[in-house]
């Protein structure tokens, strides 16, 4: 099992490890939070104890497994998979955040959904991962929300456009995030800069902004990496650090990502006229 992908604190809201799991028998005793476990290998052929029959799970299939729940089930070959743990904590505040029915709704146990919204989340983080870039807490709040949205069967929140972000808390945002971009962000300390909830932030945030809350963030850094990196006194490590990025290798990544640079190559080209 890989290192969890989550920031290092006692509950966090969402965390991700890649599984490898043998042929054999197998049981999944109950957990505290919720399990979101997506098949990453070729068609696999297993008995599960619950129903009493086989299936056979493709790449992409979704198992939910509730808090308190548990299951079992008798793998005839080894497969991988990816499994993301939820907080019931997450779900009740994105259901209480989003009101209605969502606060109504419970999670059930279920076996080889298709859902392309959930695998594309659980493959971003994924993909964190593969790369060794960790990102900051921003990025697995914004995570984790959008799959409690999804799990509550909401889909996207309505908008009101008389209920947006005014211009004061966008430019509150806004500046906050100048001023602290070199520090770890969340999604809920940015919800209390912006005096809203984080789930409406993080709709309200797009539709003013014309990009998600994260992305917005890491744009920011990159172009002050970007800035700094043309400062030849500063290493790559002090730039690095100076911009929010866990280490080089991580804003190497974001800056491939962005504008197709790495930090090497902006400073072997010309300086601008």
């Amino acid at each position: 099992m890989r290192s969890q992908f989550a920031p290092a604190q006692a509950a966090p809201d969402v965390t991700m490890a890649s599984r490898h799991v043998k042929a054999g028998v197998h049981r999944l005793p109950r957990a505290s939070h919720h399990r979101i476990m997506v098949h990453a290998s070729a068609a696999t052929r297993s008995y599960c104890n619950q129903v009493g029959r086989y299936f056979v799970r493709r790449a992409g299939d979704i198992d939910l497994v509730p808090a308190g729940q548990e299951g079992g089930f008798e793998a005839e070959t080894p497969f991988d998979t990816m499994e993301i743990a939820l907080q019931p904590a997450l779900m009740d505040r994105v259901a209480a955040e989003l009101g209605g029915k969502a606060q109504a709704l419970r999670l059930d146990t279920r076996h080889m959904l298709r859902d392309q919204r959930i695998e594309h989340l659980v493959r971003a983080l994924e993909s964190e991962l593969n790369a060794n870039a960790p990102s900051d807490p921003l990025f697995a709040d914004s995570i984790g929300a959008a799959l409690a949205v999804r799990l509550l069967g909401l889909g996207e929140p309505d908008i009101d456009p008389t209920n947006r972000l005014s211009d004061t808390q966008l430019t509150r945002v806004l500046e906050h995030i100048e001023a602290a971009l070199h520090e770890p962000l969340s999604i809920q300390r940015l919800s209390r800069v912006a005096g809203a909830s984080s789930s409406h932030l993080r709709t309200w945030f797009k539709v003013a902004m014309g990009v998600t809350l994260h992305r917005y963030v890491l744009r920011r850094r990159v172009e002050r990496a970007c800035v700094l990196l043309r400062q030849a006194e500063l290493s790559t490590s002090e730039v690095a650090e100076m911009s929010g990025f866990a280490h080089q290798s991580h804003l190497a990544h974001w800056m491939r990502r962005e504008i197709g640079q790495t930090p090497r190559d902006l400073r072997r080209a010309p300086p601008l006229k």
